[in-house]
């Protein structure tokens, strides 16, 4: 990868935002500008320095549908180096997601996925979305790259890994539309959870549609737990950001999600699924220091997946935004 050139921007006739996007950016005043933004910025290739990214790192989380058009989060993870960028529109994992099979993921040549690369410890964060491509080998998950941008390290929460693989991993446990009391625990200590979205159910996307998976942090119970009508709901913050919307121009246009909270002193991911809606003023706003709009998820279903990450951490360090709070 010893290419500097520039690449060039959005190549494509159609807008670089989907109609789900190019409304919540219109709500907030900021459509024409965002047209601009857009057109410079989201690519159908990965920059040298994301490529360099995602091949130090020793997880990718992945976003995809069910066979339900459902979304799902989770991860794929291995020592530095299982992220091969082959050339600049070709990303290979090479172990597939974690929960794969239990999630009933459709990942067969063609089919939409969304991936991010984060690396904690400096906070950086770049997407690659695109489709799902044909394995060169057998256990490797392999994506013809459509979509391709990079993020502020606004609300990481900075953190170091170490590996480990002497704890077996557990069984995976399901569970219905009300979130076990541990899972509950789980989600109120969180500083951390990423969600996939999708711009529709359909499983061939468009150049500015698809699937996508994000990053959300905050200070520990910044994502609120309660229940009604024997659902958990899940009420999330929405911080002033790079007015991109894809997470929640997707739920605009697909009002579906899948959450993954990690616990990371125990390797468990918890994956939920669930319909999403944006609230722009519900009362509630004000219970949330910074937050401009929030995120309501009700749970449809979960999987526990016990000890199936091969990496532990300790305390981070909070992002700036949450220093003063």
């Amino acid at each position: 990868m010893t290419d500097r050139q520039p690449l060039p921007g959005w190549a494509h006739a159609e807008p670089a935002f989907h109609a789900g996007e190019r409304a919540l950016q219109a709500r907030a005043g900021v459509a024409e500008r965002m047209a601009e933004i857009g057109h410079r910025v989201v690519r159908a290739e990965m920059p040298d320095q994301h490529r360099e990214l995602f091949e130090k790192l020793p997880f990718m989380l992945v976003g995809a549908l069910d066979a339900a058009g459902r979304p799902w989060a989770t991860m794929a993870a291995g020592r530095p180096g299982f992220v091969r960028t082959p050339d600049a529109r070709s990303l290979v994992l090479g172990h597939r997601p974690i929960g794969e099979t239990t999630l009933d993921l459709r990942l067969e040549p063609g089919r939409p996925i969304g991936l991010l690369g984060i690396e904690p410890s400096t906070r950086r964060r770049n997407r690659a979305n695109g489709v799902v491509a044909s394995p060169v080998a057998a256990g490797e998950l392999a994506v013809e790259v459509v979509q391709s941008f990079g993020n502020c390290p606004k609300y990481i929460q900075a953190r170091d890994f170490t590996w480990t693989e002497a704890e077996p991993a557990g069984a995976p446990r399901s569970f219905g539309p009300l979130l076990p009391a541990e899972g509950v625990t789980v989600v109120h200590q969180a500083d951390t959870f990423f969600i996939a979205t999708a711009s529709s159910g359909d499983a061939a996307p468009s150049a500015n549609g698809g699937v996508d998976v994000s990053h959300r942090g905050g200070l520990p119970g910044f994502v609120r737990v309660s229940q009604a009508d024997g659902r958990s709901l899940l009420t999330i913050p929405d911080y002033a950001g790079n007015f991109f919307f894809n997470t929640l121009g997707n739920v605009a246009a697909y009002p579906r999600a899948g959450l993954l909270v990690v616990d990371w002193r125990r390797g468990d991911l918890w994956c939920l699924t669930g319909k999403a809606e944006v609230l722009w003023n519900d009362p509630a706003i004000a219970e949330f220091d910074g937050a401009q709009r929030l995120l309501r998820f009700q749970l449809d279903e979960g999987w526990h997946l016990p000890r199936q990450l091969p990496l532990r951490t300790g305390e981070p360090a909070f992002a700036p935004q949450f220093r003063q709070l």
